[in-house]
């Protein structure tokens, strides 16, 4: 399950209907009834927040989102959308990473999320972080 108050438009979830789930971007929040709609690809609807659950960051994730991956030779990588950067001191481990764009540096010590981090990159460059594509 998602915190309700981490959602927003564009992020990417896994929507659960009917014990069936699929991978889908947010594309509404009706905050007075504490619904989300999820475009899963085949349909929009409207989800409770116990219905969705959130995606694991990795290297196919980071792909998705339109980040190209840069191996720096000592064991660690550097993920890089235009001028927003993603480092990791060890290759494929997301458990530690640094980001940042111009000025503003984070330093995160635990596994995040796929919202999460596209959440990050909105408060630090007031764009959206859209998949190229959700399924």
């Amino acid at each position: 399950m998602i915190k309700f108050s981490e959602l927003k438009f564009g992020d990417v979830v896994i929507a659960e209907y009917e014990g069936q789930q699929k991978e889908g971007m947010v594309t509404d929040i009706n905050r007075e009834d504490k619904e989300v709609c999820v475009d899963t690809g085949v349909q929009e609807f409207w989800y409770s927040p116990e219905q969705l659950y959130p995606i694991a960051l990795n290297d196919e994730q980071m792909r998705k989102l339109g980040f190209t991956m840069t191996e720096n030779g000592d064991g660690s990588v550097k993920y890089m959308k235009d001028s927003f950067r993603v480092l990791l001191p060890k290759k494929d481990d997301f458990s530690v990473m640094e980001i940042w764009w111009r000025e503003d540096h984070r330093y995160l010590n635990q596994p995040i999320m796929v919202h999460e981090l596209q959440n990050h990159y909105y408060q630090m460059t007031k764009v959206e972080l859209l998949p190229a594509r959700v399924h």
